[in-house]
């Protein structure tokens, strides 16, 4: 069921990306109208376009603060792990996890609603400081490659971007169908230590 979230009187703007995020959990990012946006919010239809221009333009705006969370999940994942750099990178991957998990309204938003990262300026930008955490994360524990084996930081985080969001997608959403005998953060820590053995970075028999 959707967490019932509140809002400040008097904060429409805010309410509708709270009812949204309700609605996009309980139905999806195509599930629901302006209309039951605003009726959950306690507004007229007509209210919404004072704020938003249409239902992507709400959703894109849910993305956009679920960026922002994101991101600073992500700093905080990266620096507790300091000053150890395997530390660091392990943590901003099981951060991803964590993320999803507490947050399935952005998460949806973000990554499953359609809407893409450069609908506006202050998405695109949120979002490249989310990424960026991952990518300095992958850079400073590349390092411990000879240069002319290391991959692009960008290649290597891109590699672990796509892992934790496969794990998410695949076994972390409760799809039917999809059960794994496995806890996800099992699977995710497993995908990423075979990752990060075969690059030489942890002992085999880690």
């Amino acid at each position: 069921m959707p967490k019932k979230r509140g809002y400040h009187h008097g904060n429409l703007r805010q309410a509708l990306v709270e009812a949204a995020l309700s609605l996009i959990e309980a139905k999806g990012p195509t599930g629901f109208t302006l209309s039951e946006a605003a009726k959950q919010a306690g507004v007229t239809p007509a209210a919404v376009y004072r704020h938003f221009e249409g239902r992507e333009d709400l959703i894109a705006e849910a993305a956009r603060q679920g960026y922002e969370i994101f991101a600073d999940v992500m700093e905080y994942a990266y620096h507790k792990g300091q000053p150890s750099a395997l530390a660091a990178f392990e943590s901003t991957g099981r951060a991803y996890l964590a993320f999803a998990r507490k947050y399935p309204g952005h998460y949806i938003a973000m990554f499953e609603s359609g809407v893409s990262v450069n609908r506006n300026p202050d998405l695109a930008v949120v979002a490249r400081r989310a990424w960026d955490v991952l990518e300095r994360a992958a850079e400073d524990l590349s390092q411990q490659i000879p240069e002319g084996k290391r991959p692009p930081a960008s290649m290597f985080s891109a590699h672990i971007w796509a892992m934790c969001h496969g794990v998410v997608e695949l076994f972390a959403r409760n799809s039917p169908g999809r059960q794994s005998p496995f806890p996800p953060e099992e699977l995710l820590e497993s995908a990423i230590g075979v990752y990060l053995r075969g690059l030489g970075l942890i002992e085999a028999d880690r």
